[in-house]
Protein backbone atom coordinates (compact mmCIF):
# COMPACT_ATOMS: atom_id res chain seq x y z
CA UNK A 1 0.00 0.00 0.00
CA UNK A 2 0.99 3.61 -0.46
CA UNK A 3 1.21 5.27 2.95
CA UNK A 4 1.77 8.98 3.53
CA UNK A 5 3.24 9.69 6.96
CA UNK A 6 2.33 13.15 8.27
CA UNK A 7 5.05 14.43 10.57
CA UNK A 8 6.64 17.60 11.89
CA UNK A 9 4.24 20.51 11.71
CA UNK A 10 5.10 23.56 13.76
CA UNK A 11 3.80 22.89 17.26
CA UNK A 12 6.01 22.77 20.35
CA UNK A 13 6.24 19.01 19.77
CA UNK A 14 7.67 19.30 16.25
CA UNK A 15 10.96 17.55 17.06
CA UNK A 16 9.14 14.62 18.66
CA UNK A 17 6.82 14.34 15.68
CA UNK A 18 9.72 14.34 13.21
CA UNK A 19 11.48 11.58 15.15
CA UNK A 20 8.26 9.57 15.41
CA UNK A 21 7.36 10.02 11.77
CA UNK A 22 10.68 9.05 10.22
CA UNK A 23 10.84 5.99 12.47
CA UNK A 24 7.34 5.00 11.36
CA UNK A 25 8.21 5.60 7.70
CA UNK A 26 11.26 3.33 7.90
CA UNK A 27 9.31 0.66 9.77
CA UNK A 28 6.52 0.67 7.17
CA UNK A 29 9.06 0.32 4.35
CA UNK A 30 10.48 -2.68 6.18
CA UNK A 31 6.94 -4.08 6.31
CA UNK A 32 6.69 -3.77 2.52
CA UNK A 33 4.76 -0.53 2.04
CA UNK A 34 5.46 2.32 -0.35
CA UNK A 35 5.99 5.32 1.94
CA UNK A 36 6.49 9.07 1.64
CA UNK A 37 7.03 11.42 4.57
CA UNK A 38 5.17 14.72 4.39
CA UNK A 39 5.81 17.65 6.73
CA UNK A 40 2.73 19.91 6.42
CA UNK A 41 4.78 23.00 7.26
CA UNK A 42 7.74 22.23 4.96
CA UNK A 43 6.75 19.70 2.31
CA UNK A 44 8.09 16.27 1.36
CA UNK A 45 11.17 14.97 3.13
CA UNK A 46 13.98 13.41 1.13
CA UNK A 47 15.44 10.11 2.29
CA UNK A 48 18.58 12.01 3.23
CA UNK A 49 16.57 14.33 5.46
CA UNK A 50 14.87 11.36 7.06
CA UNK A 51 18.24 9.74 7.83
CA UNK A 52 19.53 12.98 9.34
CA UNK A 53 16.50 13.19 11.65
CA UNK A 54 16.93 9.58 12.71
CA UNK A 55 20.59 10.20 13.51
CA UNK A 56 20.05 13.49 15.38
CA UNK A 57 17.13 12.37 17.53
CA UNK A 58 15.10 14.75 19.73
CA UNK A 59 16.76 17.84 21.23
CA UNK A 60 16.88 18.18 25.02
CA UNK A 61 14.48 21.13 24.96
CA UNK A 62 11.42 21.66 22.74
CA UNK A 63 11.63 24.12 19.83
CA UNK A 64 10.67 27.72 20.48
CA UNK A 65 7.07 28.58 19.80
CA UNK A 66 3.66 27.67 21.10
CA UNK A 67 1.54 24.57 21.06
CA UNK A 68 -0.26 25.49 17.86
CA UNK A 69 0.51 24.08 14.44
CA UNK A 70 -0.60 27.20 12.62
CA UNK A 71 -1.05 26.66 8.91
CA UNK A 72 -0.39 22.94 8.90
CA UNK A 73 -4.01 21.99 8.38
CA UNK A 74 -4.35 24.45 5.52
CA UNK A 75 -1.29 22.94 3.84
CA UNK A 76 -2.73 19.44 4.14
CA UNK A 77 -5.95 20.38 2.38
CA UNK A 78 -5.64 19.52 -1.31
CA UNK A 79 -2.05 18.27 -1.07
CA UNK A 80 -1.34 16.21 -4.22
CA UNK A 81 0.73 13.63 -2.32
CA UNK A 82 -2.36 12.63 -0.39
CA UNK A 83 -4.56 12.17 -3.44
CA UNK A 84 -3.50 8.61 -4.25
CA UNK A 85 -2.57 7.43 -0.74
CA UNK A 86 -4.20 4.25 0.50
CA UNK A 87 -3.64 5.25 4.14
CA UNK A 88 -2.42 8.37 5.91
CA UNK A 89 -0.39 7.66 9.04
CA UNK A 90 -0.80 10.70 11.31
CA UNK A 91 2.38 11.08 13.36
CA UNK A 92 1.80 14.73 14.23
CA UNK A 93 1.92 15.75 17.90
CA UNK A 94 0.33 18.81 19.45
CA UNK A 95 -1.56 21.71 17.89
CA UNK A 96 -3.82 21.08 14.91
CA UNK A 97 -2.22 17.69 14.32
CA UNK A 98 -3.63 16.27 17.54
CA UNK A 99 -6.64 18.41 18.43
CA UNK A 100 -8.90 16.94 15.73
CA UNK A 101 -8.39 19.59 13.05
CA UNK A 102 -6.25 17.47 10.71
CA UNK A 103 -8.44 14.45 11.38
CA UNK A 104 -11.54 16.43 10.36
CA UNK A 105 -9.90 17.41 7.07
CA UNK A 106 -8.95 13.81 6.33
CA UNK A 107 -12.47 12.64 7.11
CA UNK A 108 -13.98 15.31 4.86
CA UNK A 109 -11.71 14.07 2.08
CA UNK A 110 -12.84 10.48 2.68
CA UNK A 111 -9.31 9.30 3.44
CA UNK A 112 -8.37 6.33 5.61
CA UNK A 113 -5.96 7.34 8.35
CA UNK A 114 -4.24 5.86 11.37
CA UNK A 115 -5.27 7.09 14.78
CA UNK A 116 -8.24 8.47 16.64
CA UNK A 117 -10.92 10.48 14.90
CA UNK A 118 -11.76 14.14 15.28
CA UNK A 119 -13.84 13.67 18.42
CA UNK A 120 -11.42 11.38 20.22
CA UNK A 121 -8.48 13.68 19.53
CA UNK A 122 -10.39 16.75 20.67
CA UNK A 123 -11.60 15.11 23.88
CA UNK A 124 -8.21 13.74 24.92
CA UNK A 125 -6.33 16.92 23.96
CA UNK A 126 -8.38 19.00 26.40
CA UNK A 127 -7.35 17.64 29.80
CA UNK A 128 -10.14 19.43 31.62
CA UNK A 129 -12.83 17.95 29.38
CA UNK A 130 -11.27 14.48 29.41
CA UNK A 131 -10.98 14.44 33.21
CA UNK A 132 -14.62 15.50 33.55
CA UNK A 133 -15.66 12.60 31.32
CA UNK A 134 -13.50 10.16 33.28
CA UNK A 135 -14.90 11.36 36.59
CA UNK A 136 -18.46 11.09 35.31
CA UNK A 137 -17.73 7.53 34.16
CA UNK A 138 -16.51 6.62 37.64
CA UNK A 139 -12.86 6.32 36.57
CA UNK A 140 -10.32 7.56 39.16
CA UNK A 141 -8.44 10.75 38.26
CA UNK A 142 -6.73 13.24 40.61
CA UNK A 143 -8.71 16.30 41.68
CA UNK A 144 -7.99 19.44 39.67
CA UNK A 145 -8.80 23.10 39.03
CA UNK A 146 -8.56 25.22 35.89
CA UNK A 147 -8.45 28.90 35.04
CA UNK A 148 -6.84 31.50 37.27
CA UNK A 149 -7.79 30.64 40.86
CA UNK A 150 -5.87 32.27 43.75
CA UNK A 151 -2.76 30.20 44.50
CA UNK A 152 -3.70 29.91 48.17
CA UNK A 153 -7.06 28.43 47.15
CA UNK A 154 -5.32 25.90 44.90
CA UNK A 155 -3.08 24.70 47.73
CA UNK A 156 -5.95 24.64 50.22
CA UNK A 157 -8.05 22.43 47.96
CA UNK A 158 -5.42 20.25 46.26
CA UNK A 159 -2.65 20.25 48.85
CA UNK A 160 1.04 20.73 48.08
CA UNK A 161 2.97 20.02 45.96
CA UNK A 162 0.74 20.68 42.97
CA UNK A 163 1.17 19.76 39.29
CA UNK A 164 0.75 22.84 37.07
CA UNK A 165 0.43 22.21 33.33
CA UNK A 166 -1.30 23.49 30.19
CA UNK A 167 -4.86 22.26 29.66
CA UNK A 168 -3.87 21.28 26.10
CA UNK A 169 -0.60 19.98 24.75
CA UNK A 170 1.67 17.06 25.45
CA UNK A 171 5.23 15.77 25.90
CA UNK A 172 5.20 17.37 29.37
CA UNK A 173 5.93 20.79 27.83
CA UNK A 174 5.19 23.46 30.43
CA UNK A 175 4.83 20.90 33.25
CA UNK A 176 5.81 22.16 36.72
CA UNK A 177 5.79 20.63 40.20
CA UNK A 178 4.97 23.59 42.45
CA UNK A 179 5.80 23.01 46.13
CA UNK A 180 4.00 26.03 47.61
CA UNK A 181 1.56 28.82 46.78
CA UNK A 182 4.28 31.13 45.46
CA UNK A 183 5.44 28.54 42.94
CA UNK A 184 1.84 27.77 41.99
CA UNK A 185 1.24 31.45 41.24
CA UNK A 186 4.51 31.76 39.28
CA UNK A 187 3.91 28.63 37.15
CA UNK A 188 0.36 29.69 36.38
CA UNK A 189 1.43 33.19 35.40
CA UNK A 190 4.18 31.85 33.12
CA UNK A 191 1.71 29.61 31.30
CA UNK A 192 -0.84 32.36 30.86
CA UNK A 193 1.91 34.64 29.53
CA UNK A 194 2.45 32.03 26.81
CA UNK A 195 -1.27 32.25 26.02
CA UNK A 196 -2.11 28.87 27.53
CA UNK A 197 -5.04 27.90 29.72
CA UNK A 198 -3.62 26.25 32.83
CA UNK A 199 -4.59 23.30 34.98
CA UNK A 200 -3.73 22.64 38.62
CA UNK A 201 -3.79 18.98 39.59
CA UNK A 202 -3.34 17.19 42.90
CA UNK A 203 0.06 15.50 43.03
CA UNK A 204 -0.01 11.72 43.51
CA UNK A 205 3.17 10.33 45.03
CA UNK A 206 3.87 6.78 43.94
CA UNK A 207 4.85 4.63 40.97
CA UNK A 208 4.40 6.01 37.45
CA UNK A 209 2.86 3.44 35.12
CA UNK A 210 1.57 3.39 31.57
CA UNK A 211 -0.65 1.13 29.48
CA UNK A 212 -0.69 1.12 25.69
CA UNK A 213 -3.75 0.15 23.68
CA UNK A 214 -3.53 -1.49 20.26
CA UNK A 215 -6.85 -2.11 18.56
CA UNK A 216 -9.11 -3.22 21.38
CA UNK A 217 -6.39 -4.87 23.45
CA UNK A 218 -4.31 -3.57 26.33
CA UNK A 219 -0.57 -4.10 26.01
CA UNK A 220 1.68 -5.05 28.95
CA UNK A 221 1.89 -2.44 31.73
CA UNK A 222 5.12 -0.46 31.86
CA UNK A 223 6.76 1.37 34.74
CA UNK A 224 8.76 4.60 34.38
CA UNK A 225 11.63 5.46 36.73
CA UNK A 226 13.09 8.88 35.90
CA UNK A 227 16.32 10.74 36.54
CA UNK A 228 14.28 13.86 37.37
CA UNK A 229 11.50 14.25 39.89
CA UNK A 230 8.97 14.29 37.05
CA UNK A 231 8.78 12.47 33.72
CA UNK A 232 9.53 15.70 31.87
CA UNK A 233 10.42 16.44 28.23
CA UNK A 234 14.12 15.70 28.70
CA UNK A 235 13.49 12.41 30.51
CA UNK A 236 11.04 11.33 27.81
CA UNK A 237 13.31 11.88 24.82
CA UNK A 238 16.94 11.80 25.94
CA UNK A 239 18.58 8.37 26.15
CA UNK A 240 19.51 7.33 29.67
CA UNK A 241 17.21 9.80 31.43
CA UNK A 242 14.57 7.21 32.33
CA UNK A 243 14.28 3.49 32.92
CA UNK A 244 11.18 2.07 31.29
CA UNK A 245 10.39 -1.43 32.47
CA UNK A 246 8.12 -3.68 30.41
CA UNK A 247 6.37 -5.55 31.82
CA UNK A 248 6.24 -3.72 35.14
CA UNK A 249 6.89 -5.71 38.30
CA UNK A 250 3.28 -5.86 39.50
CA UNK A 251 0.97 -8.47 40.93
CA UNK A 252 -1.16 -10.00 38.20
CA UNK A 253 -4.40 -8.59 39.58
CA UNK A 254 -2.98 -5.04 39.76
CA UNK A 255 -1.69 -5.25 36.18
CA UNK A 256 -5.09 -6.52 35.02
CA UNK A 257 -6.85 -3.69 36.87
CA UNK A 258 -4.66 -1.10 35.15
CA UNK A 259 -5.26 -2.68 31.74
CA UNK A 260 -9.03 -2.69 32.30
CA UNK A 261 -8.96 0.94 33.40
CA UNK A 262 -6.91 1.87 30.33
CA UNK A 263 -9.43 0.20 28.04
CA UNK A 264 -12.17 2.06 29.87
CA UNK A 265 -10.45 5.39 29.24
CA UNK A 266 -9.83 4.50 25.59
CA UNK A 267 -13.54 3.81 25.10
CA UNK A 268 -14.93 6.72 27.14
CA UNK A 269 -12.82 9.20 25.17
CA UNK A 270 -13.80 7.62 21.82
CA UNK A 271 -10.22 6.73 20.90
CA UNK A 272 -9.38 4.18 18.21
CA UNK A 273 -6.51 2.14 16.74
CA UNK A 274 -4.00 3.02 19.46
CA UNK A 275 -3.48 5.18 22.52
CA UNK A 276 -1.45 5.33 25.71
CA UNK A 277 -2.95 5.88 29.16
CA UNK A 278 -0.74 7.15 31.99
CA UNK A 279 -1.24 6.33 35.66
CA UNK A 280 0.11 6.84 39.15
CA UNK A 281 -0.14 4.00 41.66
CA UNK A 282 -0.19 5.50 45.15
CA UNK A 283 1.24 4.11 48.38
CA UNK A 284 -2.06 2.36 49.15
CA UNK A 285 -2.02 0.57 45.80
CA UNK A 286 -4.79 2.71 44.33
CA UNK A 287 -4.45 3.68 40.63
CA UNK A 288 -5.03 7.23 39.40
CA UNK A 289 -5.49 8.12 35.73
CA UNK A 290 -3.32 11.08 34.75
CA UNK A 291 -4.17 11.47 31.06
CA UNK A 292 -4.82 9.80 27.74
CA UNK A 293 -2.56 10.25 24.71
CA UNK A 294 -4.44 9.90 21.43
CA UNK A 295 -1.23 10.14 19.35
CA UNK A 296 1.54 8.92 21.64
CA UNK A 297 5.17 9.29 20.66
CA UNK A 298 6.72 6.63 18.42
CA UNK A 299 10.39 7.61 18.74
CA UNK A 300 13.23 5.29 19.63
CA UNK A 301 12.77 6.11 23.32
CA UNK A 302 8.95 6.15 23.33
CA UNK A 303 6.84 3.98 25.59
CA UNK A 304 4.28 2.50 23.21
CA UNK A 305 6.78 0.73 20.91
CA UNK A 306 8.40 -0.77 24.03
CA UNK A 307 5.02 -2.03 25.21
CA UNK A 308 4.41 -3.57 21.78
CA UNK A 309 7.79 -5.31 21.90
CA UNK A 310 6.88 -6.72 25.32
CA UNK A 311 3.78 -8.17 23.64
CA UNK A 312 5.94 -9.80 20.95
CA UNK A 313 5.45 -7.21 18.18
CA UNK A 314 8.40 -5.71 16.35
CA UNK A 315 8.10 -2.03 15.45
CA UNK A 316 7.49 -2.77 11.73
CA UNK A 317 4.78 -5.28 12.70
CA UNK A 318 3.24 -2.77 15.10
CA UNK A 319 3.11 -0.02 12.45
CA UNK A 320 1.77 -2.44 9.82
CA UNK A 321 -0.97 -3.51 12.25
CA UNK A 322 -2.04 0.12 12.60
CA UNK A 323 -2.18 0.58 8.83
CA UNK A 324 -4.35 -2.53 8.54
CA UNK A 325 -6.68 -1.21 11.26
CA UNK A 326 -7.01 2.07 9.38
CA UNK A 327 -8.11 0.20 6.28
CA UNK A 328 -10.86 -1.52 8.23
CA UNK A 329 -12.34 1.58 9.87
Amino acid sequence: MKVVVLLGGDSGERDVSLASGVGVAEALRTAGHQVVALDPSKGLLTRGEEVAILESGVAAIPPAGGQEAAGSAVTIGGNPELADADVVFVALHGGQGEDGTVQALLEMAGMAYVGSGMLGCALSMDKDVSKRLLRDAGLPTPDWMVGDPPAAEVVERLGAPVIVKPVSGGSSIGLTLAVDADQVAHAGAEGRARGEAMMYEAFIDGRELTVGILGDEALPVGEIVTAHELFDYECKYQPGMASEIFPADLKADVAQQLQELALGVHRVLRLRHFSRIDFMLDAHGDPWILEANSLPGLTGTSLLPKAARAAGLSFPDFCDRLVQLARIK
